[in-house]
Parts: structure tokens; sequence; C-alpha cells
């Protein structure tokens, strides 16, 4: 079997979110609830002879209170790979069959997660150390080879620098897998490092390069690009659009996502 990476839900996008929640969400008098949905396709040959297409779309909800951002994500996964491929999870390293090509769809591992904002600030609010910690339940349907059927755990610290109108962000994490039958993972450090900047007060963009160590023996790290712009729409909707390149066997040939969301 060989290793290959389908890329939903970068690290670089989730520390790009802590940053518009350090814009104003995060430290809001009142609770909040936001609720995006969104829609990612990557895809691949992993190094092999035949592609593999991934559609994975989420419905995301988030509680900010105070400092405190509870975020919940409830995803729909289709699959065209070789048959017997495994998914590993939404940021793991998937394992492909020999198979012919088959077509596997339903409900994806759920995400739940709590960041922590500012639990380091400096006096001058120029630079902010957030800390998240995430579970992914094993929801997703073992036998159509949509995931593991284990929890994984992980654990990220956000760095943030602000500047007049750019936010320079770094993210290192820790996931610990959990331990399924069909195969041996390991648990992987990752890391993320890059930068939004404010075009106009409704419009950011943003880029990020994001590493993962591989949690199959003797398989490449994961290493992506990722290139984003996020705008407003009017009110309290944004929409938010990015492209992947991925760099060796580990990772897609590319990918692209939309998302959409608003505030209540």
């Amino acid at each position: 079997m060989t290793p290959l990476h389908t890329s939903r839900v970068p690290v670089a996008l989730l520390a790009a979110l802590a940053c518009a929640a350090h814009s104003g969400v995060a430290f809001a008098a009142d609770s909040r609830f936001s609720l995006s949905l969104g829609t990612e396709y990557t895809t691949g040959d992993y190094g092999g002879d035949k592609s593999v297409d991934e559609i994975y779309v989420p419905v995301t909800g988030t509680l900010d209170v105070d400092r405190v951002s509870f975020r919940l994500t409830v995803p729909f996964l289709s699959v065209r790979a070789p048959e017997g491929t495994v998914i590993e999870g939404p940021d793991g390293q998937p394992v492909v069959g020999e198979g012919p090509k088959t077509t596997e769809s339903g409900i994806g591992d759920l995400l739940a997660s709590v960041t922590v904002f500012d639990v380091l600030a400096s006096d001058s609010g120029d630079v902010a150390l957030d800390l998240t910690g995430k579970v992914k339940f094993g929801t997703a349907d073992a036998d159509k080879g949509l995931g593991t059927g284990e929890q994984d755990y992980s654990l990220q610290a956000d760095l943030f620098r602000f500047f007049d109108r750019l936010t320079v962000i770094g993210s290192v994490g820790y996931a610990f897998r959990g331990d399924p039958d069909v195969v041996d993972l390991d648990d992987t450090f990752f890391a993320s490092v890059g930068g939004t900047y404010s075009v106009t007060s409704q419009t950011r963009c943003g880029v990020f390069y994001d590493f993962r160590e591989a949690s199959l023996p003797d398989s490449d790290s994961l290493q992506e690009l990722t290139g984003l712009v996020s705008t407003r729409l009017g009110g309290d909707w944004r929409l938010q659009g990015y492209l992947i390149a991925g760099f060796g066997d580990s990772s897609p040939d590319w990918g692209a996502g939309l998302s959409i969301g608003t505030s209540f």
C-alpha cells in the first residue's frame, strides 16, 4: 500500500481563523455563535498510476465566550480512489489500496476543538499566543474506508505578531493517533508559518506553508503551500477561498476550497 495525503483544513487556515477572532469576535462582551459551510476538492496521483479525488464538505459551528472558542465540525466526505483505500482523518495521511477505482461517500470524522486566546500576550498587544486542543472522533465509516474508526487528539500553539496591516503567524503542534486494526500509525509533529495582510478593511489575503510528519513509516512528510483570500460580503457574512499546492508523494497535486459563514 502507498501513502497519500488528502489535505482538508490545513493548519494554516485554522491559524488564519484564529487571527480573525483576534480582530474582535473573541473579545466581544457577550457570547457569539457563528456557522459556516465549506467545500474542498483535492486530487493527485501520490506517486502512483491512478488519481485520488476527494470532496470534503464541512459544516462548522463556533461559540466564542470571552477568551475561549468552542468549535464543532460535522463533515460529509466523498472519495474516488482505488478500492481498499483507508482515509486516516481530516489532517492525517490516508493509505491507498490497489484495487479498481470506486467511490465511497458518507459522514466523515467529527472534529471538536477548544481554543484559549491570549494565553500569553505583550503589554502593547502586538504579540499573542493561543492554545488549542482538538479531538477527532472516529465517526466515519471504517468499512467504507472513510476513516479508521479511532479517536485522534492534538495540541496546537499559535503565535501571532501584529503589525499595521500585516499579521505574521507561526504554529506548532503534536497529534496523538489512535490504534486502528488496519494499519499502524505514528504520532506526528506539525507546524505552519505564514501571514495575512489586510488589503482593505473588508478583505484579507494570506500565504502559509504547512509541514506535517508522516504517520506511516518510510513515508514522505506532508508539505503544502496555501494561498487564501477572505472578504466580508456585508453585515456578518464572510466568504473565504483558498488554493493548495502540494509537494512530494504524500501531498495532493493541488486542491481548492471555498467557505461562507455568518455570526449571530
